[in-house]
């Protein structure tokens, strides 16, 4: 694609650092995008005039885009902002993201294609871009453990409920390892009869059978030097687990039909929601293979278990929706039914709900209205009655515009702050995800604080320092944030 056969974007390049290569100016003219590049934030005040989109390379932190968000802001300027980063560099994804960054981008990642996914969402349908979620303690947690794992080359087995987001996980494994530039291979091993697992996963010789014409790599050899997931292990056949459990030891495998011995440089991650020493029991999963596979056990929570994640993954699905720069919006008592709601379907059923709400909303406002449920037998109990605008209601659930929530890393952020609200236009005035962010952590300290009889068992109960304890509320008083008596 050239400039010619798109609309022209022009866009901004903040670096600090370097000057653009030519390489990176290449790809953003197949692309189809003008560039004009700056250097410091005096530059930039001028060229934010004439931006479609800002892109701003960042280094060991995310500081600079954090002076850049507050100069736009002074401005009264809109601009969509995408950051590069260090693939290595994840934390400073992460912030990016927190910080409002439309898309984070990695140097690996950066290619014309990457590009026109990237501004797609200024003319044009979804985007291409990975997309995480991790704001929740529980789902943090979980991510700064993941990350540790993904330095080593273990096997790994994730455990967790049917679409809580286990390939997501094994994902950000293989991108956060020394892999990420290897292919990344899936297979769900519940989608396909027997026979044509074991030729996806090890391949054929020519003539191996008929209707073989010509050989074929299986996945464990497409797979080389990379990552291979296989999702819902827990149902691959008995047979399968000892040619598996083969190829793990040994390293090495042999295609159908073949003789030759092929060497792999592989890392195996599995996912299961099944009980498999349930499964071991019962002869149906083998032991040798479990304790090959579960070197390091990671386990996924059901949504209804982390509700920091909710909303953001809310945002995070209504973004790829949006069209034309025109941002969705969802109401408090919305998101209050959101947060609310069990979720049995975890993160899949979730996204089944947002694209009904897209159809049923007609606009771009999401109301309780226009929310269904899977679970239509859920009696009324299971879903609290609307507050009244003088109850206490999260001030972060004053009506949130998602469209700067969109694909990449969200966090950190725990679940939304309770603060009193006075009146209803106080409610209905429009925040940013850093506000609800950095408001949402109140909640999950006081509850840790009224729960405790002391600050010290509040520090170990939320996993951090007593210290660390005493800066986050002294953070939270700056920020005028209400502890409450009990703090």
């Amino acid at each position: 694609m050239n400039a010619s056969s798109v609309n022209v974007i022009h866009a901004v390049w903040l670096d600090p650092f370097s000057p653009i290569d030519a390489a990176d100016r290449a790809q953003l003219d197949a692309a189809g995008i003008s560039l004009e590049t700056v250097s410091t934030l005096g530059d930039l005040t001028l060229a934010l005039r004439r931006a479609h989109v800002l892109v701003i390379r960042l280094g060991d932190s995310a500081e600079l885009l954090q002076e850049v968000q507050t100069l736009i802001a002074q401005l009264g300027h809109t601009v969509p902002v995408l950051c590069r980063v260090d693939r290595r560099r994840m934390e400073v994804a992460v912030d990016a993201m927190r910080l409002g960054a439309l898309h984070v981008l990695s140097a690996d990642e950066w290619s014309a294609s990457a590009w026109q996914g990237a501004v797609k969402g200024l003319n044009a349908p979804e985007l291409k871009t990975k997309s995480y979620v991790f704001v929740d303690p529980i789902s943090q947690h979980l991510l700064a453990l993941a990350q540790r794992v993904a330095q080593t080359d273990v096997t790994a087995l994730l455990v967790g409920p049917t679409g809580a987001g286990k390939e997501v996980l094994a994902r950000v494994l293989h991108e956060s390892s020394p892999r990420a530039k290897a292919p990344f291979v899936a297979l769900n091993c519940a989608a396909m009869p027997e026979h044509l697992i074991e030729d996806m996963l090890f391949g054929h010789e020519k003539g191996a059978f008929t209707g073989a014409l010509k050989e074929h790599k299986g996945l464990f050899e497409q797979a080389h030097g990379g990552t291979i997931f296989l999702d819902e292990i827990g149902e691959m056949p008995m047979n399968l687990q000892a040619k598996l459990l083969r190829v793990l030891q040994e390293k090495k495998l042999n295609r159908l039909g073949g003789e030759a011995t092929i060497d792999l440089d592989i890392r195996v991650i599995a996912a299961t929601n099944k009980d498999l020493k349930l499964a071991i029991e019962q002869r149906e999963f083998r032991e040798d293979l479990y304790f090959r596979i579960s070197t390091f056990r990671l386990r996924i929570q059901p949504l209804k278990d982390r509700p920091g994640d909710i909303v953001p993954l809310v945002a995070q699905s209504l973004a790829r929706h949006v069209k034309g720069g025109v941002p969705f919006t969802v109401t408090p008592e919305a998101q209050v039914q959101l947060q609310s709601y069990p979720w049995p379907g975890n993160v899949r059923e979730l996204e089944n709900v947002v694209q009904r709400a897209v159809v049923l909303s007609g606009g771009r406002t999401i109301s309780p209205a226009h929310l269904m449920f899977d679970d239509a037998q859920m009696d009324e109990q299971a879903m609290p009655a609307m507050p009244s605008m003088t109850a206490v209601m999260p001030q972060a659930l004053a009506e949130v515009p998602v469209a700067a929530a969109g694909p990449a890393y969200f966090s950190p952020a725990p679940v939304y702050a309770a603060a009193p609200i006075e009146t209803r236009e106080e409610l209905a005035a429009p925040i940013n995800l850093d506000s609800a962010v950095k408001a949402s952590e109140l909640q999950v300290i006081m509850a840790a604080i009224q729960s405790t009889d002391s600050r010290l068992e509040a520090a170990a109960k939320l996993g951090i320092s007593p210290r660390t304890l005493r800066y986050k509320l002294a953070q939270m008083r700056t920020r005028g944030m209400n502890e409450g008596a009990s703090a």
